[in-house]
């Protein structure tokens, strides 16, 4: 499988970094592609380190104001024009996305995924990895939209509720077990 993964260009807290690490060698151990956003610096290169030194191929997507900070040794580096146009081409790309721990582009990018699943443009699953609680108070909005009918099936949608849009894993493994019983 090709595996989405939406983070940081950021130097975050360790806690961050070994959980992206970890999720990102379970993608190469387990014979799959890491499709992400082509940045070498913070949580993105560590999920790139961590997806090539346990054997995974590794797709980058980045857009072409940064391209001084793109790896240069990725499997495949594709230059987009702007930022609309990468988060196009990464979800093409990809069978699942996940959402690691990150800042507002990583916030765009998973609620642009999520609309688009909604309105059936995509049937990928999305997960978000729940890292020491860094997504509860998203998990508390979305069912709190759920409850009060904004998830709701609308003439048009093709998924309504919370449980068809996305997933909160706490681990790692508990992640990548949904993705593998799940993905496409």
């Amino acid at each position: 499988m090709n595996i989405c993964v939406f983070c940081s260009a950021q130097d975050v807290p360790q806690k961050y970094q070994d959980a992206a690490r970890e999720f990102a060698t379970l993608i190469g151990k387990n014979g799959h592609t890491l499709v992400w956003g082509g940045s070498n610096v913070g949580t993105m290169k560590a999920i790139a380190d961590a997806a090539q030194e346990a054997g995974g191929k590794i797709i980058g997507i980045d857009v072409e104001f940064l391209r001084h900070k793109a790896r240069p040794n990725a499997d495949e580096m594709i230059f987009t024009t702007d930022l609309s146009e990468r988060k196009a081409l990464l979800l093409d790309r990809s069978d699942v996305i996940v959402v690691l721990s990150g800042g507002i582009g990583t916030l765009d990018e998973a609620t642009d995924v999520i609309a688009l699943r909604r309105h059936g443009k995509h049937n990928k699953p999305v997960v978000f990895l729940n890292t020491e609680g860094f997504y509860e108070g998203m998990k508390t909005q979305l069912e709190r939209m759920d409850k009060e009918g904004f998830l709701g099936n609308r003439d048009g949608d093709v998924v309504a509720g919370l449980a068809g849009l996305v997933y909160f894993a706490d681990t790692p493994k508990e992640a990548m077990r949904y993705i593998e019983e799940n993905g496409n």
